[in-house]
């Protein structure tokens, strides 16, 4: 049959949509893995996931400006890397199939409030616009549906894999323990080969190289001459346990782990006793690592629970926390060198009660300098110390800990 001069224009129209749409795929695709994010919960957490989410929704947004600007057929697209890689990963992690799905459809529909809303700008005649919006919705239907079809077959070959492995059933054991959806101690420490009556030391690491963060885990335990208890969350991340004796701490294990190889970072809770322990020090080494993901570069090899447990709670909501220390800090919250040296002088000038001798001697500084860098840091406040002392104490603490995620550009 042939092409109606309708038809024509609307291929036009079309292609000018797509041209749009690519003009501005990082901005419409964050706005899209975000509210994927917020819909879904599940989709929801660790920020590396999410970084995943985002490239995977970037990936496909890419794929369907190319068809529709260049009428390429589906069975003739080749599949976003990213879209592959984050379904490997949400199955790895137990993530239903179901909500990966549904991330596709609902992605889909907000994706054709943006086309239409372009459409409407660019194109005036209703009946063009209306053959226009019926091949935006074919094309880009007939995409999803195609797409869901590959993910969901990666996602179930990688969950096959992920159940077969021979510690699945250790990982399905200590993720019922943590759960609370088991209390049988004896079959739990049989099938673990661990004892859960004492006390513990709960560990997360984590690598680009997953079997990096295992051998980091391992080498810790060599070095403390004890047997660790570890199981993969997922390809890059080793949840651990040690068992320790009474008077061990966090610090003490830190000490032994301070240079883990490249590319390796730890999270360390505190030890607890018991079952009820082994779960508290693992969420608490789960909020140490928050700390440390959401530094991003800017984060210690190894962190401490006990040195980030009021700044571990700012990491819910970064945005928010990133205006609390602007608003707290004043000019202080500046990412500059000069204003990072105000910072520490001060925070130590904090920590130490207010003592311009202690603090000199632990800047190894003279007692004139800290008391000029406090001057100037407390002119950059714009207010007495006095006057919010503990807020300013844990701004700091959270610009040390978090660094550019809640610092200000000039």
């Amino acid at each position: 049959m042939p092409t109606t001069t309708s038809e024509a224009t609307a291929g036009a129209v079309v292609r000018a949509v797509a041209g749009a749409l690519g003009r501005r795929v990082v901005e419409t695709s964050d706005e899209l893995s975000t509210f994927m994010a917020t819909e879904i919960d599940e989709l929801d957490g660790d920020p590396r996931i999410l970084e995943l989410l985002g490239a995977s929704v970037e990936g496909n947004v890419e794929t369907i400006v190319h068809m529709l600007a260049h009428e390429i057929p589906t069975e003739r697209v080749e599949p976003p890397s990213a879209a592959f890689e984050y379904a490997r990963r949400l199955a790895q992690r137990g993530v239903p199939a179901n909500a990966l799905l549904r991330a596709y459809r609902i992605g889909h529909d907000r994706l054709l409030d943006f086309l239409f809303a372009e459409l409407d700008r660019v194109c005036s005649d209703p009946r063009v616009a209306l053959a226009a919006a019926r091949r935006l919705v074919a094309d880009t239907f007939h995409y999803v549906d195609w797409i869901c079809g590959q993910v969901t077959e990666v996602y179930e070959e990688e969950r096959e894999r992920w159940l077969a492995n021979r510690d699945t059933a250790r990982a399905g054991r200590v993720r019922a323990l943590l759960d609370g959806d088991s209390t049988d101690l004896e079959a739990a420490e049989a099938t673990l080969g661990y004892a859960l009556r004492g006390p513990h030391l709960a560990l997360v690491a984590w690598s680009a190289d997953g079997a990096a963060a295992g051998r980091a885990v391992g080498g810790l335990a060599d070095g403390l001459g004890r047997r660790a208890l570890s199981i993969a969350y997922d390809h890059g991340t080793t949840w651990a346990w040690l068992p320790v004796g009474r008077g061990t701490r966090a610090s003490d294990v830190a000490a032994l782990a301070a240079e883990p190889p490249p590319g390796v970072r730890l999270a360390v809770g505190e030890p607890g006793s018991g079952l009820e322990g082994f779960r508290e020090s693992h969420r608490q080494a789960l909020r140490a690592q928050a700390v440390a993901l959401a530094a991003g570069p800017d984060a210690a090899a190894v962190t401490l629970f006990a040195d980030v447990a009021s700044v571990s709670l700012l990491t819910t909501d970064l945005a928010a926390a990133r205006s609390w220390v602007a608003d707290t800090l004043g000019g202080l919250a500046v990412d500059t060198v000069a204003h990072a040296r105000l910072r520490e002088t001060l925070l130590i000038f904090l920590d130490t009660g207010g003592s311009y001798t202690a603090a000199a001697e632990q800047l190894m500084l003279h007692r004139n300098s800290v008391r000029y860098r406090v001057g100037r840091a407390e002119r950059e406040l714009g207010r007495p110390l006095a006057d919010a002392r503990m807020d300013i104490e844990l701004a700091l603490h959270a610009c040390r800990r978090l660094g550019r995620a809640v610092l200000t550009s000039r």
